[in-house]
């Protein structure tokens, strides 16, 4: 199987340094740098296995080819859309918050 490249957008960027940000903040240094290699640990795991991703919020965003992938240890997911060449990462958002009313903030 070809491993496809993660290519993180702006927003999905800005989430993830709000979320190290929020760690650090909360003087959780350990959990901002295990949250970082939880990520980098999704990306692989999405680089080789795109398709592995819950389709559950595409219909309530109105994008039928949006998947999520739940970040190992941590609350947060990563949103993407697998291109032919790629993985289109979208955002990385907390579960908790309100997915539909924070997706395309």
């Amino acid at each position: 199987m070809k491993r496809k490249r993660v290519v993180p957008r702006a927003r999905a960027n800005q989430d993830v340094e709000e979320a190290i940000a929020y760690y650090v903040a909360e003087d959780a240094a350990e959990a901002a740098l295990g949250f970082i290699d939880a990520l980098e640990e999704a990306y692989v795991h999405l680089a080789r296995h795109p398709a592995t991703g819950s389709p559950r919020f595409a219909h309530d965003l109105g994008i039928p080819e949006l998947r999520a992938w739940q970040v190992t240890r941590y609350p947060h997911l990563v949103f993407y859309v697998e291109r032919d060449d790629r993985v289109d990462v979208w955002r990385v958002l907390h579960g908790q918050r309100d997915i539909p009313a924070s997706f395309l903030v």
